[in-house]
C-alpha cells in the first residue's frame, strides 16, 4: 500500500516541476507583420536602404517571409529580398538637407 502512495506522490511532484519551468519566448512576436500591414494599408512612402547603401523609395505593395514588393512612381516596381535590406524608414522622417546659402 505504501508503494502505491509513494508512486502517486512522485508523479504529482514531477508534474508540478514541469509546470513550474518557464516556457521559452515565442520565436515571432508578430511586430514585423503588424508594421508591414500598417504601412501597406496607409500606403506610406518608405525609404528602404540596402546593404550596399542604395536607397529605394516607394510604397510596399506586399511582403512575405523573404521578400518585399515595392511600388515606385519614378522607376519600375521592384522585388527586394529581405536579406539585402539594411533598414527602412518613412520618407516623411527623412532629414532635409539644408540648402547651400550663397
Amino acid at each position: 500500500m505504501r508503494e502505491r502512495y509513494d508512486s502517486q506522490n512522485y508523479q504529482r511532484q514531477s508534474n508540478e516541476q514541469t509546470e513550474a519551468r518557464k516556457k521559452s519566448p515565442p520565436n515571432e512576436t508578430n511586430a514585423e507583420i503588424y508594421y508591414y500591414k500598417k504601412q501597406i494599408d496607409s500606403r506610406t512612402l518608405m525609404v528602404i536602404v540596402l546593404l550596399d547603401g542604395e536607397e529605394v523609395e516607394g510604397t510596399i505593395e506586399w511582403y512575405d517571409r523573404d521578400a518585399l514588393k515595392v511600388n515606385r512612381t519614378d522607376a519600375p516596381n521592384v522585388l527586394l529580398l529581405k536579406h539585402n535590406v539594411k533598414y527602412m524608414f518613412k520618407a516623411e522622417d527623412r532629414l532635409e538637407k539644408p540648402k547651400d546659402k550663397k
